[in-house]
């Protein structure tokens, strides 16, 4: 009976050490997880603050405009024309860097000068986009250059939309003035103009 007993509280305390040894190994599965966690949670952390940087690090993207403005009647038309080639090419290099809308540009050219480098109109305008002298001169490009000509253009069509708030009235003013269009609080009452903002807005 006593060497049972003996063999009893043997067993019992051999037990006793390997359950210690399990829950031992249970504590330490758990900090092991928890340790784990909190690396991953930080490393997240600051994954996360680095795409903010990244994102902040990054230039503003350039919207394009395609309404008239914030009263606006609808989409701006699509270029239909049939030129295609190396200075309609050139004409939406210019519109992108300038922020408007590539088929109102290659309307406007079309409708200025369909697309010919040596146009020169009676008023003295010159080139693909018609620019006067002193309104090149202002801008400070050669009006016989295509490239210039067209970078001229864009960048006068912009500083009227800039000024005006809308693409109609910007077209005006690129027609007739900026005088023009403030004189009159809207399009001028000029056949010439009025037909110069119908045929490129389509309407």
């Amino acid at each position: 009976m006593l060497r049972a007993g003996f063999r009893t509280a043997g067993l019992g305390l051999a037990l006793g050490v390997m359950a210690g040894g399990a829950w031992a190994d249970v504590l330490s599965t758990k900090n092991r997880s928890h340790i784990f966690s909190s690396q991953t949670k930080v490393l997240d952390n600051r994954a996360a603050q680095q795409y903010k940087s990244s994102i902040r690090l990054q230039p503003p993207k350039v919207v394009t405009p395609t309404k008239w403005g914030p009263d606006t009647d609808g989409d701006l038309p699509v270029y239909r024309g049939r030129y295609n080639g190396e200075y309609a090419q050139m004409a939406r290099v210019a519109a992108r860097k300038h922020g408007i809308p590539e088929d109102l540009f290659l309307r406007l050219v079309n409708q200025e000068s369909r697309f010919n480098p040596k146009a020169k109109s009676h008023k003295g305008a010159i080139g693909l986009a018609q620019l006067m002298p002193d309104t090149a001169r202002r801008l400070g490009v050669d009006p016989h250059d295509p490239a210039q000509n067209l970078e001229g253009g864009a960048r006068y069509l912009k500083q009227q939309f800039q000024k005006f708030g809308s693409w109609r009235l910007a077209l005006a003013a690129y027609n007739a003035g900026p005088g023009a269009v403030t004189k009159h609080k809207g399009v001028p009452p000029y056949r010439e103009t009025r037909n110069y903002v119908k045929i490129i807005l389509g309407g």
